[in-house]
């Protein structure tokens, strides 16, 4: 019994290998400070708000435990829902996949025929509206908008967030 048991836990590392988890916890051990959250959502509802589209922002860090939520005025409540979901995409998928945007897995995802049973997973949403904050190379949070009319307009909005705090972090080693 032992001997198979043996067997299958290396069957199981074969098909998923170490590395895949490692690429989702951040390895510089920074964390993005409140009072930055804070500025890039604050920004980020800010602009959307300046054309006219209320809506939500939520900072995610490299687990994707909530960091920050605002909801802007007059926003509706799945505006919330909508912001948590993308940015946790980014984190999640963001290392693995190399991409910075929300938009950018949303637009692979939509190519591949497997790619829809991806937004089945908790949490998932194959929607532009996030981009990943970082610090060199290494994701350390995202920020997800939701809202406007269009996912697109929300990652506009979620940019102007994150460009807002660029010079406030730490400068990769």
């Amino acid at each position: 019994m032992r001997h198979k048991f043996s067997l299958a836990l290396v069957a199981v590392f074969a098909v998923f290998p170490l590395g895949s988890g490692i690429a989702q916890v951040g390895e510089s051990g920074y964390s993005l400070p409140l009072a930055l959250a804070m500025r890039a959502a604050t920004k980020a509802i800010a602009t959307c708000a300046s054309d006219g589209y209320p809506v939500s922002a939520a900072v995610v860090d490299t687990s994707g435990v909530i960091k920050l939520e605002a909801r802007g005025d007059h926003s509706t409540i799945g505006t919330r829902t909508s912001a948590f979901r993308k940015a946790y995409t980014v984190v999640t998928f963001g290392p693995i996949f190399k991409f910075e945007a929300s938009s950018t897995f949303a637009a692979a995802a939509a190519k591949n025929p497997a790619g829809p049973a991806l937004g089945t997973l908790p949490d998932i949403a194959l929607l532009p509206g996030a981009v990943a904050i970082k610090v060199g190379d290494e994701i350390v949070a995202a920020l997800g908008v939701g809202g406007s009319p269009g996912g697109d307009k929300d990652e506009v909005c979620a940019q102007a967030g994150v460009a807002s705090i660029k010079d406030d972090l730490p400068k990769p080693r």
